[in-house]
């Protein structure tokens, strides 16, 4: 379990994460999202240990993390860019962190480098970006991580590794028990893979739920009117309104879904109908909340 208790982190006056408090529970899938800016990366380096805590701390199983090498073993990160020296291949890679991970798996080394197209005697700073992914992505999963932290690492992958990747993912969550951290700006990539999704802006938490809770809050309603509304209709509700041509609107809606189609079906709608949003609409309509792109 990782425990993330009134985190802050600093670069000279700026504030990239701010009084953070956030509980990560074993063998899930953990989603960090939020604007540019917002601290996602700051904090994948600070739970990684890669960043020391200007305030607060983050607790891998009961130990702080910073500089801690018990704790360290149990995790991998893959950075936005991820850094290899010029003459940098799998192969010697991989002899490097046979030796820093107890937990290296050979068998697992090998299948992986056959799911993966890529050549394991190239040197990796001659790839392309989405195959150095690759390469970090065989390394990574071959040390069998308690602990994966992976920052942006579906761009750059073309739609087959992205299925691939996911699913291994996914079978090491279910099967190993890992707890996988995924920081992207791509909402879509992640909808289908998270049980949980935290957004943050400016360094501070937006909210933190489940995915499916976080999606069934939010209500995307489509409506059809003969003759349409006054501009205030929907003052009475916790409603927005996403596009509107004619008659016809299309609303995003907080609230108990029964009592809004309730106090919308007072309005006389020719047509009413509930669409599921996606977390990309709930992501948007969070930020605004906060005042985000206004």
């Amino acid at each position: 379990m990782i425990e993330i208790n009134n985190l802050t982190k600093r670069f000279d006056k700026t504030v990239a994460i701010n009084n953070l408090n956030c509980v990560i529970s074993e063998g899930t899938i953990f989603g960090l999202a939020g604007s540019n800016g917002s601290g996602k990366s700051t904090l994948l380096r600070t739970l990684a240990g890669v960043y020391e805590p200007d305030g607060g701390k983050v607790i891998i199983d009961g130990q702080d993390s910073f500089d801690n090498h018990e704790i360290k073993e149990r995790c991998y990160f893959i950075s936005d860019y991820p850094y290899f020296f010029n003459d940098s291949t799998v192969e010697n890679m991989a002899k490097l962190l046979r030796g820093l991970y107890k937990s290296w798996d050979e068998e697992r080394y090998t299948q992986l480098c056959k799911m993966f197209p890529i050549e394991t005697n190239k040197r990796i700073i001659n790839m392309s970006k989405g195959m150095q992914r690759q390469a970090s992505l065989i390394l990574a999963f071959s040390t069998r991580p308690k602990y994966l932290f992976l920052d942006e690492i579906f761009d750059g992958l073309d739609p087959v590794i992205r299925k691939t990747l996911k699913t291994i993912i996914i079978e090491d969550v279910t099967e190993n028990n890992m707890t996988c951290i995924i920081a992207s700006h791509n909402l879509r990539e992640i909808d289908d893979i998270c049980d949980r999704i935290v957004l943050l802006h400016s360094g501070s938490l937006v909210t933190n739920k489940e995915t499916d809770e976080l999606k069934n809050k939010m209500h995307k309603i489509h409506m059809a009117f003969n003759n349409p509304p006054d501009g205030d209709a929907f003052n009475h509700l916790d409603a927005q309104v996403l596009s509107q041509i004619g008659g016809y609107y299309v609303l995003m809606v907080k609230g108990d879904l029964d009592e809004v189609m309730e106090e919308l079906k007072k309005l006389e709608p020719a047509f009413l109908e509930v669409m599921p949003s996606t977390l990309e609409e709930v992501f948007i309509n969070e930020m605004e909340g906060v005042g985000y792109g206004k």
